[in-house]
């Protein structure tokens, strides 16, 4: 990444919540693209539960995962190597600078990356470079603008907006989702498709207190807002993911 601060952090609350991600909960819009005999990149892999699933799907091609923090790349090697997947690799890198010659992946994939970047047509730039003519890139991102939540508060309203207010001071931009096909287009890409669903989580203080880790330091109410919200019964955290696949030109 550039100049941009991780929002999440890399602490084991942050990782163990991506982990719980797989291709099938969370890249089940790039399947159709997935069949062995592609090679692919995971670009922003985090932990890497997806881009194990990926790996398995394409078998016996190569997957290569990448991500700026050093101990996802860590923690996605060792889980590779417990369940024996042996078509993938993990390094790190800057999605701004990729390390890979152009025309070097069948298909590219990354998750929960671009709400995260100042500069996203930049990084989408790059990934078309390394994508081979004709090949297919599947992002997706979450927008801030859908949320639905349960039970509502002016309190809890504030909390989110004190969250989407310091990703926003970080670099990113939190209704980044609804602009992915937008700024597939201004990368170069062609034939975008968009869509979006919801994630209903299913732990209220999972997501609560991964929130509330964010605002300690900055909002410390907000956190016992986020807290107290999470621990109460019948509630609801939906959240809009929207995805988009596009085509570098053949």
């Amino acid at each position: 990444m550039g100049s941009e601060a991780y929002t999440p952090g890399h602490t084991s609350n942050a990782s163990d919540f991506m982990a719980k991600r797989s291709l099938q909960s969370h890249g089940q819009f790039f399947l159709p693209y997935l069949a062995p005999g592609v090679s692919v990149l995971d670009c922003g892999c985090g932990p890497g539960t997806i881009t194990l699933g990926i790996a398995r799907a394409v078998q016996p091609n190569q997957v290569v995962g990448v991500d700026f923090g050093a101990s996802q790349i860590e923690r996605a090697t060792a889980r590779a190597t417990s369940v024996g997947i042996g078509n993938v690799s993990f390094r790190v890198a800057d999605c701004y600078a990729l390390p890979f010659p152009e025309n070097s992946f069948d298909r590219i994939f990354s998750h929960a990356l671009f709400e995260h970047l100042s500069d996203p047509v930049r990084a989408m730039k790059g990934l078309y470079r390394t994508l081979k003519p004709g090949g297919i890139i599947g992002v997706c991102s979450p927008d801030w603008g859908g949320f639905m939540l349960s039970p509502a508060s002016a309190q809890l309203s504030r909390a989110i907006e004190a969250y989407t207010d310091l990703q926003s001071k970080n670099g990113g931009d939190v209704h980044v989702g609804r602009k992915l096909g937008i700024h597939l287009a201004a990368a170069g890409f062609q034939g975008v498709e968009m869509s979006a669903r919801y994630e209903c989580y299913a732990s209220l203080t999972m997501i609560g207190e991964y929130l509330a880790l964010q605002l300690e330091q900055s909002d410390p109410a907000s956190a016992q807002t986020l807290r107290t919200w999470s621990s109460a019964q019948g509630g609801m955290f939906a959240q809009t993911w929207i995805s988009a696949v596009a085509r570098r030109s053949a």
